[in-house]
């Protein structure tokens, strides 16, 4: 299982992170999030963020 991320946390890397639900199933909705920043929030509670497409550029 892939390490997953808060909403509210800080991003470790930029790039495409997709939502999951509170038993890890997939949702299809991602959002771009940029290093450092915070992660936005979800639609519903429990969600959280794992990062399916990395930046490729530094």
């Amino acid at each position: 299982m892939p390490k997953t991320f808060k909403p509210g946390e800080t991003a470790p890397r930029s790039g495409q992170y997709e939502i999951v639900g509170p038993r890890g199933g997939r949702t299809g909705i991602e959002r771009t999030v940029v290093r450092d920043e915070p992660l936005p929030p979800t639609k519903a509670p429990g969600q959280r963020f794992i990062l399916t497409d990395p930046t490729k550029t530094k």
